[in-house]
């Protein structure tokens, strides 16, 4: 039997917008949140990269949750990020978005140290444990200084709950290797922007991006195009966003989609420190690749 897996396709991920004061800019998140579920996207990930979770206080991750939940209202389902240093940390986190109405939690093994398989295992465990809402695994070892393998992937999928497993090395071998490993019942999710052509090939279920806060026509177009097998189609999709997929992961996620919203005449807020605004060269290269991106069409 398959396990609960309630995200399919698109899966955006909005930023955390701060005031000049430094404060968490609620209103306006909630403004942007509301944007990424009128355009269409499948799913909403809150306290991601994108978001900043590693800048924020435990207080501010409980406000972005219920705050991202009482937007969505139930029109989509919620990811919540609630990857923490200490396992403590990451339970307390699932709790309160459980609570808050999460429909799943995603966890990213955080750490100063680097762990053991059986650390990470156990890790997993007891977040899991605490909680009956499904588990997404997040494999990102760029920013959590972690790689789990396949074969670790595949033991912590024996945990019931943990249902789904994000992966983001950027290595498509590795995509197909969970594939032929996990099977066709368990769901994978592509966190690599760059690769979403590739990771839908090797069977993704869906696509975790911050691109839809700048493109979302494209991504959703790229997604229906490979529903309905239209690969020729889904090739043209995917390399007219291909630079933008690379520039946004290349200037970092929340510095890109800040200034990518800001380009296209909405407030999108401040930076928290230590974060810096793109520089007026970046800030350039990004505005003639989305004027280049806005020419066509995505009509089919």
């Amino acid at each position: 039997m398959s396990k609960q897996t309630p995200f399919t396709g698109i899966i955006a991920y909005p930023i955390t917008p701060f005031t000049a004061a430094g404060a968490v800019d609620l209103d306006l998140y909630c403004q942007l949140v509301e944007r990424l579920v009128a355009s269409g996207s499948h799913g909403i990930a809150p306290l991601g990269s994108t978001g900043v979770l590693p800048y924020l206080t435990d207080a501010e991750r409980d406000a972005v949750t219920t705050a991202t939940i009482r937007q969505v209202a139930g029109r989509v389902p919620v990811l919540v990020g609630v990857s923490h240093l200490t396992t403590a940390g990451a339970v307390r986190h699932a709790r309160f978005a459980e609570q808050a109405g999460a429909t799943a939690i995603m966890v990213l093994p955080m750490s100063y140290w680097k762990l053991t398989e059986a650390e990470i295992l156990t890790h997993y465990e007891q977040v899991a444990g605490a909680v009956a809402i499904p588990l997404m695994v997040y494999n990102n070892p760029a920013t959590g200084g972690l790689d789990m393998s396949p074969a670790l992937l595949q033991r912590l999928l024996e945990i019931p709950n943990v249902t789904m497993i994000k992966e983001s090395t950027g290595d498509v071998q590795r995509m197909q290797a969970l594939r032929r490993l996990l099977g066709k019942d368990v769901a994978f999710y592509n966190g690599s922007n760059p690769l979403a052509l590739a990771a839908f090939a090797a069977g993704a279920t869906g696509w975790c991006t911050a691109a839809p806060n700048l493109i979302p026509e494209l991504n959703l177009a790229l997604y229906e195009a490979i529903q309905a097998n239209r690969l020729d189609r889904a090739q043209e999709l995917f390399y007219r966003q291909f630079e933008l997929l690379q520039f946004i992961v290349a200037k970092g996620l929340p510095r890109a989609i800040k200034a990518g919203l800001e380009l296209q005449g909405l407030d999108a807020g401040h930076l928290r420190a230590p974060l810096l605004p793109l520089t007026a060269e970046e800030t350039s290269e990004l505005k003639r690749i989305l004027e280049s991106v806005a020419q066509e069409s995505v009509a089919a």
